[in-house]
């Protein structure tokens, strides 16, 4: 089975990274996509576990919606600091007949380089990379059978300026799923 991996903090996991997630399972050659939600540090009001079970719940959500795409929190179980090349080794070790595809923004592809082990990366995965506004998608000629510049959808919507709105009791119901949006409110996140 050919596998996505798309990795975030998914801090909550909004309305784009829906969009791009339908478009993984739809519009490319994947058979599934794994939603990798990434350890990251608690807010105030929850500890550690707590923080990262709202995050997980909140993405299983999403996920719960496309055949084919499941969330997965292994990295909360790898050492910290948490690599990408850890966790794609990882994956290979537990489930060796599956090929696993990286899955990253243009941001990201733009210091891929700076990635711990990214020539490991390269050896062993192929990367699909989608669009993010301000970054050109340049792929080397030597790299093309390896690297995939997606034409996904441009969704301009960020983590961060939920958060920022969340906590000024901004109404966000176009910017986040509507369980997504009712769970952050029911349980008093981000404010």
């Amino acid at each position: 089975m050919k596998i996505g991996i798309f990795g975030g903090s998914f801090n909550p996991i909004h309305t784009g990274h829906a969009i791009l997630t339908n478009y993984l399972i739809n519009e490319t050659d994947l058979d599934a996509v794994w939603l990798m939600v990434a350890p990251r540090n608690p807010i105030k009001t929850c500890s550690n576990r707590e923080y990262d079970m709202h995050r997980l719940r909140m993405t299983e959500m999403v996920a719960s919606r496309f055949d084919g795409v499941v969330t997965s929190g292994l990295e909360f179980s790898l050492p910290q600091p948490s690599y990408t090349v850890n966790t794609l080794r990882t994956l290979k070790e537990k489930f060796p007949d599956d090929e696993f595809v990286l899955v990253i923004g243009a941001d990201n592809w733009s210091i891929f380089s700076r990635w711990k082990d990214s020539d490991e990366i390269i050896s062993n995965h192929s990367i699909y990379v989608y669009p993010r506004r301000g970054y050109e998608i340049s792929i080397p000629d030597n790299l093309r059978d390896k690297i995939k510049a997606l034409d996904s959808p441009l969704i301009d919507i960020s983590s961060t300026m939920i958060r920022e709105k969340l906590s000024r009791k901004e109404n966000l119901s176009y910017y986040l799923p509507d369980d997504v949006y009712q769970y952050i409110l029911k349980h008093n996140l981000y404010t």
